[in-house]
């Protein structure tokens, strides 16, 4: 495959976009919570990872790594463009209120709500542990292949990851004592509980 897409082969190309577009949308959708960010993002890596191609390393096994590692830096630009554009668009008159009425499902509410809940929950991070964790451990990268996939040592990765995961408990901890729980409501979690819950599923 490696050596398939290094020579540009455009079926190589597309059974590797068939197999790991998915993966790659969603990390991206961890890193700038947003849909239509995570598509461009999504876009922009295999535009990249083409154009790039030539510089894919000829050994090694799987190229997850080099596709999140790459989303993982176009993840960071946009978020970085957002920023900017918020900031602009912070001096400027706000636009007239227009209503929406577009029905929504309650999956995709629901979806909402909980990348919201992660979002709120990742805010407490750096950017390098946010970056850390969803690779190890939405996106199910071990150590060696996060390593791959930022450029950095695996002890790196390790007390990154280490780190986020002290502090997303904390945050935890603190978010449990500032909210009351409600009643009749169970399904509802603080949000950096929910952002956590993965992290204790993992088998370390």
């Amino acid at each position: 495959m490696r050596a398939r897409i290094r020579a540009g082969d455009r079926q190589a190309f597309a059974d590797l976009y068939e197999e790991h577009a998915l993966p790659v949308y969603n990390h991206a959708l961890r890193l700038t919570c947003n849909w239509s960010t995570a598509e461009e993002v999504m876009s922009e890596t295999f535009l990249a990872a083409w154009s790039n191609r030539e510089r894919l390393e000829p050994e090694g096994g799987s190229l997850a790594p080099w596709l999140l590692g790459i989303a993982t830096h176009k993840a960071y630009n946009a978020n970085r463009g957002l920023r900017r554009r918020l900031a602009f668009l912070a001096h400027r008159p706000p636009p007239p209120a227009v209503p929406d009425f577009a029905e929504e499902t309650a999956g995709r509410l629901d979806d909402s709500r909980r990348l919201a809940a992660v979002h709120t929950a990742l805010s407490g991070l750096r950017r390098q542990e946010r970056e850390v964790l969803a690779l190890c451990v939405w996106s199910g990268l071990d150590y060696a292949q996060a390593a791959e996939a930022l450029g950095v040592p695996v002890g790196t990765v390790r007390s990154r990851l280490s780190r986020a995961r002290a502090r997303l408990g904390r945050l935890s901890e603190v978010d449990r004592e500032r909210r009351e729980p409600r009643k009749g409501r169970g399904e509802e979690r603080s949000e950096a509980a929910f952002a956590a819950l993965p992290l204790r599923e993992e088998n370390s």
